[in-house]
């Protein structure tokens, strides 16, 4: 092995030291995940002695069809990092472990699909059920609001048209539309603002009030989305900023990575 890791090559001119990392590294990110279709690993470290101080010259991960924590679906995942600092010991037993925090430039891609899907997760859902804010309450004589049925479509230029229904626990849904403008705020909120009500779908008779609980659904959604609930343990994500594309809705950021999160 010592020899492989000091310099043997083989007929394609692969590091043998490079490719054990590849196959450590694949096996340990790819447990990060509930569900990956792809996961891809590119370690180098050149020469492989290098290795046996635990120093490696730059880490690339590039994954599809990922989902986190069961619930949040990511079209694809890419980390690149430059030179690392890790525990040889760790490798040679097949896991990989940082010696020092290090940082990483990422970007995550979302599907329009993907989105959706995770405003079933029971994470999203609880911030959206059985709600008693009184600017809520004082529409429904006092009992708990919930906001279901919400689907999103993305849209040029940073925003996304939404529809919902609000149940006011009488017997009553009022059906919700708008469009908002997303965008990262202090690099670890997704903000929703700028809401434009479209009541051309709605009822007459439930037009106000269908104004009204979609402003309070925007509120709701604008202190929703904070990174920090959402982070892998060990693993910051901070974003420099996002844009819709077709249907997908792509961040471009970092990661600062104190340690490699267990399997989750």
């Amino acid at each position: 092995m010592l020899g492989g890791l000091t310099g043997l090559t083989d007929p394609k001119g692969t590091d043998w030291g490079e490719r054990m990392l590849n196959t450590v590294a694949t096996q340990t990110i790819r447990h990060l995940f509930t569900k990956s279709e792809s996961v891809e690993v590119f370690v180098r470290c050149y020469p492989s002695s290098k290795l046996l101080q635990g120093s490696i010259d730059s880490f690339k991960m590039k994954g599809r069809g990922l989902v986190i924590r069961r619930d949040f679906a990511a079209e694809e995942i890419s980390i690149e990092t430059d030179a690392v600092a890790i525990d040889f010991g760790s490798v040679v037993s097949g896991k990989l472990r940082l010696k020092q925090p290090t940082q990483a430039i990422a970007q995550v891609v979302l599907s329009e699909a993907g989105i959706n899907d995770s405003f079933k997760a029971e994470l999203v859902r609880k911030r959206l059920v059985n709600l008693s804010l009184p600017a809520l309450t004082a529409l429904s004589g006092g009992k708990p609001v919930s906001f279901t049925e919400v689907q999103v479509e993305l849209l040029p230029e940073n925003r996304l048209r939404m529809f919902a229904k609000a149940d006011l626990n009488n017997g009553e849904l009022v059906p919700l539309q708008m469009t908002l403008t997303i965008a990262v705020e202090r690099r670890r909120r997704i903000s929703f603002t700028n809401p434009e009500i479209e009541l051309d779908q709605v009822p007459e008779a439930q037009r106000e009030i269908s104004r009204t609980l979609s402003l309070a659904l925007a509120e709701i959604l604008d202190n929703m989305v904070d990174l920090d609930r959402f982070d892998l343990n060990g693993v910051k994500m901070r974003l420099n900023r996002l844009e819709t594309e077709g249907k997908r809705l792509i961040f471009s950021g970092y990661a600062e990575i104190e340690r490699i999160p267990r399997s989750g």
